[in-house]
């Protein structure tokens, strides 16, 4: 039996609509450029040059060899990670046919009906993606069971393989649907990938505003590759750190209830309300002294913070071999792992705020 732990909200609603407009405009133009970069679990290369393109001058970023990007501000213990990661959900081709149709499987968590009907890019190293649909299912395969157990394809147009082979395509090509960052009305926005643009949005936004002078200890951003597919970057991450770290702070998606779709027993974090920080996932438990301490220093701060449970995990977790405790703040999210994921605004700019304060002074 699952225990449900209660929601908890340290800031009334009323204290999310309070935004300054440049802030907000700062908070969309940050996470347009983001959303709008594509990165399969594995190819995140694109990614990670958008977000170092968005880093202060005085930021000095290094790539690590499993692809993280790092930035370390300040000097001494103790050492305080934060980590967002830079991967989207996708697919990768896995057969050509010979009649130039690719079959493709999923990187990360896909149900794969949302993306059948629609659009496809299929990517190529150094050159523009080549255009494609998914295939529709057929309604009459579709009818005798789940669709999400049959096979993804993707049409290019191409007479046979040797011409889908000359457009550049290849096993292990990766494959997505056009995305662009939208607004909705109000202070909501939809695109795919804001699992976890919003959290690598959010580290980079913090850090624009630290001022590196003042930190009396270390503190590490780091955007970490494939955590889609098993935290892998986040896990080399961690070994390469060892026991340095005091603390780790994943940035990443709460996947909440918060929507017209899900029942409302669990994981319910409403959208607006502010940053979430996750008591219980699949992957790691924070431990409560730390969960009290973050909530009285985001009541101290004025910033709004609700404290619930959800499913999945987030890449602290690959810290904990190493004693490290592990403390996830996320946002709300509707319909994650979809091709029109929803998130409000408000609580993009408050988690910047609320990384920048826990790295300052906490």
């Amino acid at each position: 039996m699952r225990t449900i732990l209660p929601l908890l909200v340290a800031m009334p609603l009323a204290a999310a609509a309070a935004q300054d407009p440049a802030r907000m405009r700062e908070t969309e133009t940050v996470l347009e450029s983001l959303v709008e970069s594509y990165g399969v679990s594995g190819m995140e290369a694109p990614v990670r040059e958008a977000v170092r393109r968005l880093l202060p001058a005085w930021a000095k970023s290094q790539v690590d060899t499993a692809g993280n990007l790092w930035v370390t501000v300040g000097k001494g213990e103790p050492t305080v990670v934060f980590v967002a990661h830079l991967d989207e959900v996708g697919f990768e081709v896995t057969a050509i046919g010979e009649d130039g149709l690719l079959t493709v499987e999923s990187r990360g968590g896909i149900f794969p009906r949302l993306w059948a009907g629609r659009p496809a890019l299929v990517h190529r190293r150094g050159r523009p993606p080549v255009a494609g649909v998914f295939l529709p299912y057929d309604s009459a395969a579709a009818s005798t069971g789940p669709t999400d157990s049959l096979p993804m394809r993707v049409d290019l147009g191409a007479a046979g393989r040797r011409h889908a082979e000359a457009l550049g395509v290849s096993l292990g090509s990766t494959v997505t649907s056009p995305k662009e960052y939208v607004r909705l009305a109000g202070t909501r926005a939809t695109g795919r990938s804001f699992d976890d643009r919003v959290g690598s949005a959010a580290q980079v936004m913090a850090l624009r505003r630290m001022d590196p002078a003042k930190l009396d200890h270390t503190v590490i951003f780091l955007w970490s590759v494939r955590e889609e597919i098993g935290l892998e970057g986040a896990a080399a991450a961690a070994r390469a750190l060892g026991l340095r770290v005091t603390r780790v702070h994943a940035i990443d998606t709460f996947v909440s209830a918060d929507s017209p779709l899900e029942p409302q027993n669990f994981a319910v974090a409403p959208l607006g309300a502010g940053p979430v920080a996750r008591a219980l996932d699949n992957s790691s438990v924070t431990p409560p002294a730390l969960l009290d301490s973050l909530v009285a220093l985001a009541a101290a701060r004025s910033l709004p913070l609700q404290v619930g449970t959800t499913n999945g995990g987030n890449d602290g977790s690959a810290f904990e071999q190493f004693g490290v405790p592990d403390v996830p703040i996320g946002w709300p999210l509707r319909y994650a792992h979809s091709p029109v994921e929803v998130a409000d605004l408000r609580d993009v700019a408050h988690l910047a705020e609320l990384v920048q304060a826990v790295a300052e002074g906490w």
